[in-house]
Formats: structure tokens, sequence, C-alpha cells
């Protein structure tokens, strides 16, 4: 299975970003901690240029705190400011804030020297499909004004909006990539929602997000799946689905075992955090 998701409206919100940049003084991207890397745009490179910008790493409460300690060292080591926020809680807008100060900081002095009075730090929000942008929005905001769900895609326009006096945010569509090079990012991307399920083979998902949780995270396999040490250690994850589908009452007539709502299964344990807070890559892949 090839996984690929840019529809029409994607390439329309790309040429909407580039539009927009001169309008702002700096970009905050933001990537899932889950897969910090694979959830970062290759495309934003080329867009954002020399604009200031920073990196947030979103959903953090979902993440192996070891892995994004991990990746912000990576990110740090590689001359990239970023910061993890939890976004259901009061704990990521005051962090943001003071990096954007910061990465603003030669603007607001030139400006300050010019004579030119202050004013609030004018920031586009942008990321992929399902990164988290409107919940973060809502947090930062205190109000629930941009839309959220736990679906790719929710936000389809650009908007302004006011985070007290020292920041205004522009919200934007998420923004995938044309052609992903890599086939494992697009199934990182697809197990953590990011590309509509509609698109996707959810067995062959399932057997990679097993077969990472059998090298990464045996022991959470085993305590929500009550299942063999052999099987959740040896690398065979297509034996694991079966068992997986047994245990689950998941058979058809005549006792074979319903590959797709096994898969079902294992991708919803996996977003609603049932298989405990997990990271899909670190910076050693």
């Amino acid at each position: 299975m090839t996984i690929q998701w840019y529809p029409g409206h994607m390439a329309k919100a790309k040429r909407e970003v580039t539009e927009q940049l001169k309008k702002v003084d700096m970009v905050i991207e933001l990537a899932d901690a889950r897969i910090p890397m694979s959830s970062r745009n290759p495309m934003l490179d080329e867009i954002i240029q020399n604009k200031p910008r920073m990196l947030v790493l979103t959903k953090s409460d979902m993440a192996d705190p070891d892995a994004t300690k991990q990746w912000l060292m990576y990110f740090k080591a590689e001359g990239i400011e970023a910061i993890s926020i939890n976004a259901l809680q009061n704990n990521g807008a005051k962090p943001l804030i003071e990096l954007a100060k910061k990465q603003t900081a030669p603007i607001f002095n030139k400006m300050k020297r010019k004579g030119i009075r202050p004013r609030a730090i004018r920031a586009m929000i942008i990321g992929i499909p399902n990164v988290g942008k409107s919940t973060v929005i809502n947090r930062l905001v205190g109000k629930k004004t941009a839309k959220t769900g736990d679906r790719p895609g929710v936000t389809k326009a650009q908007q302004w909006l006011k985070v007290g006096k020292e920041l205004e945010l522009l919200d934007t569509p998420g923004i995938l990539w044309p052609k992903f090079e890599d086939q494992t990012t697009g199934l990182r991307l697809a197990a953590t929602g990011a590309i509509k399920d509609e698109l996707l083979d959810f067995q062959e998902i399932a057997l990679y997000v097993l077969h990472q949780m059998q090298k990464r995270y045996p022991q959470e396999l085993q305590k929500r799946y009550d299942i063999e040490e052999s099987m959740y250690t040896d690398g065979d994850s297509l034996s694991l689905f079966n068992q997986i589908g047994t245990k689950r009452g998941c058979l058809l007539h005549g006792g074979v075992i319903d590959y797709d709502k096994t898969a079902e299964i294992v991708l919803r344990d996996l977003r609603n955090e049932k298989l405990g807070r997990i990271t899909l890559e670190t910076p050693n892949d």
C-alpha cells in the first residue's frame, strides 16, 4: 500500500501561506510529539525561508516523556528553538509567548530604534492535519475560538486570533506534502491520524504499530492485551495480530479472525492512549 493524501485545498493553502508570510513577524510550526520528525512538512523550509521560526511539539501528554526530552535535545543541537506543550492543560501559553518574544526581539528592537510604537507579535501558526493546532490555539486564546476534532482537515480557512495583548495568531489549514519519499513516514502519519482513515488499509498500519510496540514498548502490549511473553517480544507481528484478534473476540463464521476489526481495535487503542504514552520514532532512528 502506498500512502498519500494531498487534496486540492492543501495546494491552495500552501499558496495562501506563501502570500500571507509578509504580514507576520514569525512562524510557529507545530509537530506531533509522538512523531516529531515525520510530522514536520519538508516544504516549510522553502516556504518560510529566513522568517523567524519556532517549533512546538504538541500532544506531549500522549508521547513518551523520555523520547520527548531526547527530541528537544536533538532539535537544540540542530539550532532549532523547540518546546513541548500539553494543549489540554494550562502549561503551554507562557513558554510559547516567551520564546516568541526571544525569536522576534531583533525585529522589535529595530522598530524601537526607529521610534515605531510597540505592538503585538504577529505569528503564523502552521502544521500538518490533526497536529492539534486548533486545540493549542483555543488554549492560548483562553476560549473555544477554533474548531477542534480528532480527524484531519478540520480547519479549512485562515483566521486571525488574539492571545492577550502580546500575540496575534494567523491560523492556517493543515498542509501535507505531495509525496512521502519514505513510506514509513506515511505509516506513522496514518497511525496517528494525520491522514483520512477512509484512504487507509488499517491492517497494514496496525501491523506496523504492533511491530513498533514490540521493539519499543513490549510491556505495554502485555498489559493491554494479556498475551504470552514470547508473543510480544519475538518480533512476529502477524502472530501477535492474530492473538489479539482471538483475545478480543474478533471472529467471523467458522472461527476465522476478522482482521479489519482487529486492526481497528489496535489503532483505536493507540490513538486513545490505551497503549500508554507512545512515541513511534526517536532521534536514533
